[in-house]
């Protein structure tokens, strides 16, 4: 009896209700979930057929009703949400594939190539007329930094044009789903693309100034997409975000001109001959072979405590006729102006005694 009638409710009830809704045309993945779930409905029923001499007939009917209830929504909801998922992911992958055109990305290979091809032929060019005409050194630099940054957006807006299908739809499509997923990870990347633009058209500074930012000194060698690099006066090469120099002060040496004034203090005693001093200082400057002439020579004369004594500063202002001769420069002057000193017998300030003749000055 009890074997009878778990036959009944098993193949006429349970399992005539997977042959249900004949009409219903699935996919090969809905008929895979559909098996799957027959067989884990079918192990289940041999499992939990020692429940059923425990109870009652009313009792087995709900359950039965139960079981047929879970195996509908199984049977109609899963498969449905499967497929549907798979062919929202396939109409996606299709809708992008469709937006690419391949042979417009060969195409694009090419492109990118000749214009990295035209960068290094630009820059060898421009290297070659800096040193052969040293006065036009930062006009050169000015013209291959607009003419990089020209090629640079060309070479991305061909490169997008070539290799997809721009309309309406892709644009949305592009916008939607590219823009969202990207925005977070190239925010800094945005951010040092647009602070190059702005330095570009408010010029803070330009390729072959010598500036000081953030505790580096050196010549600006290039101003990129993304950063600004930075030659030092130890050559070493400093790579600086752009998005840096929209919050930061940057002091500039020269400013688009090839000359640039340079400082250099002394210091003498206080009881030394400062008229002479002051001559040999100004001589020192202006016979050296790197002064820039046409700008004024200065020099300023100060009573200052260094360390505890009184002493005369002399503070040199001169220009340079070319930034990279900076240091060329101070060594030149300094030279000339200890050994005149030596000579006229000029000491610098010191808390030793000095003697003087036959007196001693504390």
């Amino acid at each position: 009896m009890v074997s009878n009638h778990y036959r009944r409710v098993g193949s006429s009830t349970l399992v005539g209700t997977m042959n249900a809704n004949p009409n219903c045309k699935c996919g090969e993945q809905d008929v895979i979930v559909r098996n799957r779930v027959r067989k884990i409905c079918l192990k289940t029923l041999l499992r939990i057929r020692v429940f059923q001499l425990g109870v009652g007939e009313i009792e087995w009917s709900w359950f039965v009703v139960v079981c047929r209830a879970m195996w509908l929504i199984l049977l109609f909801t899963i498969p449905v949400t499967v497929h549907a998922q798979v062919e929202a992911d396939l109409d996606s992958v299709g809708q992008i594939t469709r937006l690419v055109r391949w042979t417009g990305v060969f195409t694009s290979l090419f492109v990118i190539a000749g214009a990295l091809l035209g960068l290094r032929f630009m820059q060898e060019s421009v290297d070659r007329l800096s040193k052969r005409f040293a006065n036009r050194r930062l006009l050169f630099q000015k013209i291959i930094t607009i003419l990089q940054f020209a090629i640079y957006v060309g070479t991305g807006a061909t490169v997008v044009a070539l290799s997809f299908h721009l309309d309406e739809k892709a644009v949305a499509l592009i916008g939607g789903t590219v823009a969202v997923s990207l925005g977070f990870a190239v925010k800094d990347l945005v951010a040092s693309f647009i602070a190059g633009i702005m330095i570009m058209i408010d010029r803070p500074f330009q390729v072959g100034d010598r500036v000081s930012f953030g505790g580096e000194y050196g010549d600006i060698t290039a101003i990129g997409l993304r950063s600004v690099r930075m030659q030092t006066l130890d050559d070493n090469t400093v790579t600086i975000p752009n998005n840096k120099f929209l919050n930061d002060m940057t002091s500039c040496g020269n400013y688009g001109a090839l000359d640039m004034q340079v400082v250099m203090d002394f210091y003498i005693g206080i009881e030394q001959d400062l008229s002479k001093a002051l001559e040999l200082v100004n001589e020192s400057a202006v016979s050296s072979r790197y002064v820039f002439l046409p700008k004024p020579v200065v020099v300023l004369v100060n009573q200052v405590i260094l360390q505890n004594y009184v002493a005369i500063r002399l503070r040199l202002k001169a220009y340079v006729l070319d930034t990279r001769f900076e240091k060329a420069f101070e060594t030149d002057v300094n030279l000339r102006v200890v050994q005149a000193f030596r000579e006229h017998k000029i000491a610098p300030p010191a808390m030793l005694h000095r003697q003087q003749g036959e007196s001693v000055l504390f």
